[in-house]
């Protein structure tokens, strides 16, 4: 698989979400919001299983009984290392009024993107780390297996990019500023997912700890933001179901391809 077209994939697909804005004329509802919401939780947890824990704890089979180790090390320091982001970088949350993080002048509109900015880091270190691991020998990553976690992170990135440019527009932005936007917040997995592999060099010793970092990061982001924006509101079980549909859709992709 070409790493580059491995990097750019899920980019592409919060490219063609910020495009809706040309095609649909009103905002997303919130109950379809909810849906998308638990479609991308979904993905993510199903990816983070299949295409990171899991081939972490098989990269360490020779550790025997402590094969868990890089898994349990590596995926608690993902989710503190996005506890520390999330604790820094100024940030607004889809349908929040009080940003997070240290306190800033930044308008709403670069908060808003900068939340999915936030998110989109562990999605491209995944996809990152996962390319770095199938251009090493030996690694035990299929190509076949990095095409899926990128198609699959691409499919959730879809209703994102909507759900950044969507909104903006309904605010009075232009359309063309608002896909701009919405194409912008994406643009950081690319880039987190270059430096991951530039970093990586020789990683086939640390590789499960790296998986198991990038699985970690996509957790934090899942239950400390996605979760509680599909839950938020008038009870609905839309979210759940789009989880459900996530999941199995990622759960699918990465058997059948990997």
């Amino acid at each position: 698989m070409n790493i580059l077209y491995g990097l750019l994939i899920p980019f592409l697909g919060t490219t063609l979400g910020a495009a809706c804005v040309f095609f649909l004329k009103k905002d997303l509802s919130a109950r379809l919001q909810k849906t998308l919401l638990g479609f991308a939780s979904g993905v993510m947890v199903a990816a983070s299983v299949w295409s990171l824990l899991i081939p972490a704890i098989e990269e360490s089979q020779s550790m025997g009984k402590f094969a868990f180790v890089p898994a349990a090390v590596g995926l608690a320091l993902g989710f503190l290392f996005l506890l520390l982001l999330d604790s820094i970088i100024p940030h607004l949350h889809v349908n929040s009024e009080k940003p997070e993080g240290v306190k800033s002048k930044l308008k709403n509109t670069t908060m808003l993107c900068l939340a999915v900015t936030l998110h989109n880091i562990p999605e491209g270190m995944a996809v990152g780390v996962v390319l770095a691991g199938l251009a090493s020998a030996n690694s035990g990553i299929s190509s076949a297996g990095a095409l899926a976690l990128s198609i699959g992170i691409a499919i959730q990135n879809f209703p994102e990019g909507a759900i950044i440019s969507m909104p903006l527009a309904g605010n009075g932005n232009g359309k063309w500023k608002s896909f701009l936007y919405g194409t912008l917040s994406g643009i950081v997995e690319p880039i987190a997912g270059a430096i991951t592999i530039l970093l990586a060099g020789n990683i086939l010793t640390v590789l499960p700890y790296l998986l198991s970092f990038a699985a970690g990061a996509m957790f934090y982001v899942v239950v400390e933001e996605l979760i509680p924006e599909m839950s938020e509101g008038e009870h609905s079980n839309l979210g759940p179901l789009g989880f459900a549909g996530g999941f199995i859709l990622m759960m699918i992709l990465d058997v059948a391809l990997g």
